[in-house]
């Protein structure tokens, strides 16, 4: 078997004699998107910062293998309103070839806003900016902490669509964190469920009956959300509008979305 680009054994981490995550085991291998879910205070967060060696652990270990490049996906972008940065200016700071940024801009569908100011974006455009920032390294990991925040539902269906794609073109491992969980069931391999330990983990439709899932969410997925697999004969524009059907005949630039949920 490959060697895992990330292998966490019993990792704790705790504040003032509290554990934030307690005794949480995770191995990851180029090809997987894991998702972490669990209710706000779960250590989700804590989690990811330690597996980008930003938060030291109390006990147990994280391996990483050598010479891995990580791409980061923050939950915001968080910037002075007043320090007028354009998106090459900012995507230029990653210390990458403009001829770089400019791929990685037009891979996540927001090339034509280079000249634009970071300040002017919608929650679409701001989230594959940062995508693109994580992207321009060619990374082996992909660690997003709610990437589809502040995204309409249309847009977050395309992003984590987009996510997908770039794992596949990149065969790198993904590490994201979501409250989505009515896409993110069809958007991932792995669903960790986490409130400060693992409640209970394995393939979305495995885990979505698991009494500790059903503990922590109140409720089976499948009732709550009625979605496991989201399947799309169309694609959307970063604000969310259907961009097109697949049908011969049909209209592009605005329709219905006509979505199967199973």
């Amino acid at each position: 078997m490959d060697e895992p680009l990330v292998d966490i054994k019993h990792l704790t981490v705790r504040f003032d004699d509290r554990p934030v995550v307690d005794r949480v085991s995770l191995t990851l291998y180029r090809g997987d998107i894991i998702t972490i879910i669990g209710p706000n205070g779960a250590g989700k967060t804590t989690l990811i910062k330690a597996v980008l060696g930003i938060q030291a652990a109390t006990s147990g270990h994280i391996l990483r293998a050598k010479d891995l490049v990580i791409g980061y996906v923050p939950q915001h972008l968080s910037l002075e309103s007043t320090l007028p940065l354009s998106i090459q200016r900012f995507m230029l700071l990653s210390g990458q070839p403009l001829a770089a940024c400019i791929a990685a801009l037009e891979r996540t569908g927001v090339g034509h806003l280079l000249k634009a100011s970071v300040h002017h974006l919608s929650g679409g455009e701001q989230q594959r900016l940062l995508l693109a920032r994580a992207l321009v390294r060619k990374p082996d990991l992909l660690v997003l902490d709610e990437p589809a925040q502040g995204v309409d539902i249309n847009g977050q269906a395309a992003l984590y669509d987009l996510i997908r794609q770039l794992r596949d073109e990149l065969n790198c491992g993904v590490i994201m964190i979501s409250h989505d969980l009515h896409l993110v069931m069809a958007a991932t391999d792995k669903v960790i469920c986490l409130n400060q330990h693992v409640c209970c983990s394995g393939h979305p439709a495995d885990i979505s009956h698991d009494p500790a899932f059903i503990e922590t969410f109140g409720r089976p997925v499948a009732e709550s959300l009625a979605v496991y697999h989201h399947h799309h004969n169309h694609s959307h524009d970063l604000s969310g509008n259907v961009v097109g059907t697949g049908h011969p005949g049909s209209a592009t630039g605005h329709g219905e979305c006509n979505h199967e949920h199973h």
